[in-house]
């Protein structure tokens, strides 16, 4: 199916009530898999609600519990409750590209190559980098299957301003992922 990209001027929360209104309409073309980037559960609660009674595979990946400092957990207990109710799934993980090689580049000035991907990824945005990410880290949990196209939806540090289907890929089999189609992005960021 050939669609138009919606992009936006730039990066931002203020984009995401126009990605989660796309949703429903990529659910039923046939995407049934819906990853979301939710660092307090917010976005993943409101996708949640925009996903209710469609029979999309919903799953929320926040931050590893620790991420901004230790012991905390940035997820709200209200949104991942409201998560749940709508039928979808909440995840936290480790960052595949902010793990151990990041702690090492910062402590030793170097290059790791994680880091180094992380980079890339963020030439065609924050956003894109992190659909990536949580659409494998969402296949290492079991909560999609790889080899298939799914939704993912991420943003610039709060909210979403990228939407694009991802082929399904473990971590350990990065080089199989596959960045298919964007279905909303912005141009700046």
């Amino acid at each position: 199916m050939t669609r138009q990209v919606l992009y936006f001027d730039k990066a931002g929360t203020e984009n995401t009530a126009a990605c989660l209104e796309l949703l429903p309409g990529l659910v039923a073309e046939g995407y049934t898999d819906v990853v979301v980037a939710s660092t307090t559960g917010d976005t993943g609660a409101a996708a949640a609600a925009r996903l209710a009674g469609l029979g999309a595979n919903l799953v929320v990946v926040g931050h590893s519990v620790g991420f901004k400092e230790p012991n905390r957990d940035e997820f709200i207990p209200e949104h991942e409750a409201a998560i749940s109710k709508a039928g979808g799934k909440v995840f936290r993980g480790t960052i595949l590209t902010h793990s151990l090689e990041t702690a090492l580049a910062a402590a030793h000035q170097g290059l790791y190559p994680t880091v180094l991907i992380a980079q890339t990824l963020r030439r065609l945005g924050q956003g894109t980098k992190v659909c990536c990410e949580i659409v494998m880290e969402a296949c290492d949990a079991g909560l999609i299957n790889e080899g298939k196209h799914v939704v993912a939806v991420a943003g610039t540090a709060r909210g979403a301003d990228t939407v694009a289907i991802i082929g399904s890929a473990a971590s350990k089999r990065f080089l199989d992922l596959q960045v298919a189609e964007f279905v909303a992005k912005p141009r700046r960021w």
